[in-house]
């Protein structure tokens, strides 16, 4: 008994001991930062294995149902049916100008036979998505004597696609240059409408016109002659589609693919995401103008809100003086943090759009009115904006790297003769200026996921242009842009096809977390540097 007492007592003033020095606190923090990470990294595996298994080529499966229908498509996952326990395929069929849909869910119980057939054919379609069926016979007038197979046209194909190219190309770039011409002529007039090269002008245009119409009937001629190099294919029902090589982006037949087939498919289909425009409503094809997007508004961004911050904190921290008026501005800048990203937005197109670029074009464009230059979105005004959104980041994270400065070496520093401003600019910043470089971060990571405010002050659903190329003056901050944010949103909620579009918002997720951390590690590669440049420094 006396043991069983002692030890009940042990056990008591453990538990006391448990709950009054907080060790339950230890345990609940290192489950919850647990948790997160679980979440994060599951988030992370999620998207990474559905994001790089997107581009994959798949076999495609001839599936026979015991009633004579015959499907021929990728099978994408089974499951159970509803409120029972029988089995059942989501098959993607493709072909949606035939069938009007993408996607069939077919039950395991009807289906007689699933068999892999080599001689299918898969086809990437510039419209209507994927065509899976089987080749009958290709025509076109320059076909060779006994040739056969879709091979023997494809090159007569890609050139008719590229002399279309080059045609658009001419037409895009006369189009420009008479652009051009026109604003320069409403310029002149707006300035002196009696000038005489008013009349140069006018007839300029007027040759540049008949010379556009003449490239545009080129053009329309070239289409229809590229119509008469097509294919014949037919579906797993047996009917028949004629399809245009022109209309044709790619074929493969996935049932033949090696193991090294199949990763140089891969390859350039990463290779077409990166360096290519989207196509079908952005479901398809590449990411090129929404990753440049991007990248150009966080960097334009940061030129607005990291200097505006640094300069905001070092003065409050090392000018201001101390009083109510400095606690309330820094009450509001906290406040500032969690206003939520639409009323940044809203105010963007109140103030940037309406009135600052409302008033650059009353006073630098006025012939142009009322069409706007500057008076409409742009990525100017979205990265001005997400600058102001972000401001509240960089300031709290700069007066705490201040802050940080022991009072000694200031003092000491002001002690060999140095100004505030000499040992502000040579002693204090560069030893804060590792964890303002944090400060910098987590504005850029908050600035490149944001959405709402992008979607008030200037992102599209499809860019025409770029807003850097190499026009002058190469970078055209009026231009509405992609983002990689917005392109998720659009995918993923406005598309018509939802399941033709989850693997193109896995892809662009996973993109836009690849961009994040690139750009962040790098600024962390910088702040690394900046630290053991300073640490232990005598100053």
């Amino acid at each position: 008994m006396p043991s069983s007492e002692s030890e009940k007592a042990f056990v008591r003033g453990e538990a006391k001991k448990f709950w009054r020095e907080g060790e339950y606190n230890v345990w609940f923090s290192t489950l919850s930062i647990g948790g997160i990470l679980l979440m994060a990294l599951t988030l992370l595996v999620v998207v990474t294995i559905n994001g790089l298994g997107a581009f994959w080529p798949s076999k495609l499966a001839l599936i026979k149902l015991k009633e004579g229908t015959t499907y021929l498509g990728e099978i994408e996952q089974t499951s159970r049916q509803p409120n029972s326990k029988e089995q059942r395929i989501q098959v993607k069929i493709g072909n949606r100008d035939l069938y009007s849909l993408d996607f069939k869910w077919i039950n395991l119980d009807e289906v007689e036979s699933i068999t892999y057939p080599e001689e299918v054919i898969a086809l990437e379609r510039e419209e209507y998505g994927n065509f899976y069926g089987f080749l009958k016979e290709v025509h076109s007038p320059d076909l060779a004597s006994g040739a056969s197979g879709l091979e023997a046209i494809w090159g007569l194909g890609d050139q008719a696609k590229t002399n279309l190219s080059k045609l658009s190309a001419e037409l895009r770039a006369q189009a420009e240059e008479m652009e051009s011409i026109r604003l320069r002529r409403l310029d002149l007039a707006y300035k002196n409408p009696q000038s005489p090269r008013l009349a140069g002008l006018d007839k300029t245009l007027a040759e540049m016109g008949v010379v556009f119409e003449t490239q545009v009937s080129a053009q329309e001629q070239a289409a229809v002659e590229s119509q008469a190099h097509y294919a014949l294919f037919a579906d797993a029902g047996g009917r028949e589609k004629e399809i245009p090589l022109v209309k044709i982006h790619r074929f493969y037949y996935p049932n033949q693919m090696s193991l090294p087939a199949k990763l140089g498919h891969y390859a350039v289909r990463i290779y077409e995401l990166f360096f290519t425009e989207p196509r079908e409503s952005n479901t398809e094809g590449g990411l090129f103008p929404a990753i440049v997007g991007t990248v150009i508004l966080v960097f334009t961004m940061s030129f607005v809100s990291f200097p505006l911050g640094v300069v905001a904190a070092v003065y409050m921290r090392e000018y201001a003086r101390k009083g109510v008026m400095v606690q309330a501005v820094r009450v509001a800048v906290n406040n500032l943090a969690g206003i939520p990203s639409i009323v940044w937005g809203i105010f963007g197109l109140a103030f940037f759009i309406y009135f600052v670029g409302g008033g650059i074009d009353a006073f630098f464009f006025p012939e142009r009115l009322p069409t706007p230059t500057f008076g409409t979105g742009g990525v100017l005004w979205a990265s001005s904006t997400l600058g102001l959104l972000t401001v509240p980041v960089v300031i709290v994270a700069t007066e705490e790297a201040l802050g940080s400065v022991p009072s000694e070496i200031r003092h000491g520093s002001l002690a060999l003769g140095a100004t505030q401003f000499q040992t502000l600019m040579r002693v204090v910043l560069p030893m804060s200026s590792p964890r303002i470089m944090t400060g910098f971060i987590l504005a850029m990571s908050r600035a490149a996921g944001e959405v709402a405010p992008l979607m008030i002050t200037g992102v599209v659903k499809l860019a025409p242009s770029l807003p850097i190329d190499l026009h002058a003056p190469f970078f055209h901050l009026e231009r509405k842009f992609m983002h990689l944010g917005f392109h998720i949103y659009d995918v993923g909620f406005q598309s018509p096809n939802v399941e033709a579009a989850k693997p193109m918002v896995f892809v662009t997720t996973l993109l836009l977390l690849g961009v994040v951390l690139l750009m962040t590690s790098f600024s962390i590669f910088l702040r690394n540097r900046m630290k053991k440049r300073f640490t232990g420094r005598t100053f």
